[in-house]
């Protein structure tokens, strides 16, 4: 029997360092699996949505890389009559940031696709990682056609933002030392960031708060979600990772939400960071 649902209590204004929430962010997905552990049925029943959009991604993926060669050369057609060594140097560069720019895009947006796909199954998880905790808030009395709705609207906004992030990182890659060092920390941590806010999402929508308010909560705990966020971006990029880790990854993502996110942000001026890519999806 479901246990009821217990309002969290508001957590103390005096907020860790930002180092320290990093490592509390990466905690967060290490619960989430720890917790799917102990539950296989529920890892094996959020396995499902994941290996369906898994299969496309995989066919289109593979489908680029028989096609990298040509597009590299078509980026680079400035370099036609160069020497054959700056040519095919060019060229390489060329195809690694297409690539990298393509999984770049093909991890932030599986996150987005598989819950929307798969999300009666990610729905009911939620419910049980909360249920654990104490009790799971009621479900929201919004028509399935509209959240529906409003689940295309976000995962469109974000292969939106996505696209334009992979563009600039891909511009990036052409730099000498930082496109090879530095772009691909900073593409890491800010895919983690949107990671986080569409994998908590499923919690947050259960509370009604939506986009533009659950962005604001990401950003008075910035740190904290880039952690969470940037560790599940790695573990996505294993092989077969984004599969096997997504049950966890949601798991995990409804522990931040709840104990974390579900509460307004304690600092006000956080709400109202200028610049922040977030913004972009307020609406």
């Amino acid at each position: 029997m479901s246990q009821p649902y217990v309002p969290q209590e508001t957590p103390p204004t005096g907020r860790p360092s930002g180092v320290k929430d990093l490592f509390n962010g990466v905690g967060y997905l290490l619960r989430g699996i720890a917790w799917m552990a102990r539950h296989p049925a529920q890892w094996l029943f959020g396995l499902i949505p994941a290996l369906i959009v898994l299969t496309v991604y995989v066919a289109a993926l593979v489908f680029l890389a028989f096609q990298i060669d040509d597009l590299a050369g078509w980026v680079t057609g400035f370099a036609d009559d160069w020497s054959d060594a700056p040519r095919t140097s060019a060229r390489l560069v060329a195809g690694i940031a297409i690539y990298g720019a393509s999984l770049f895009v093909a991890v932030l947006t599986f996150t987005a696709v598989t819950l929307l796909v798969g999300d009666p199954f990610y729905e009911a998880i939620a419910v049980r990682v909360e249920e654990s905790q104490g009790g799971a808030p009621p479900e929201p009395d919004v028509p399935l056609l509209v959240q529906i709705g409003r689940a295309i609207k976000d995962a469109a906004l974000l292969g939106i933002i996505a696209l334009t992030f992979a563009v600039v990182f891909f511009v990036c890659g052409f730099l000498p030392v930082l496109g090879q060092t530095v772009v691909p920390v900073i593409a890491a941590m800010v895919s983690g960031y949107f990671l986080a806010g569409e994998l908590t999402s499923v919690a947050l929508e259960r509370r009604e708060i939506r986009r533009a308010e659950r962005f604001a909560r990401l950003r008075a705990n910035r740190p904290l979600v880039i952690g969470f966020g940037a560790a599940t971006f790695l573990v996505f990029l294993v092989p077969l990772g984004a599969v096997l880790a997504m049950p966890g990854a949601v798991a995990g993502a409804t522990l931040l939400a709840r104990e974390r996110l579900a509460d307004p942000p304690q600092v006000k001026e956080a709400l109202v960071t200028p610049g922040d890519a977030g913004s972009a999806l307020n609406g």
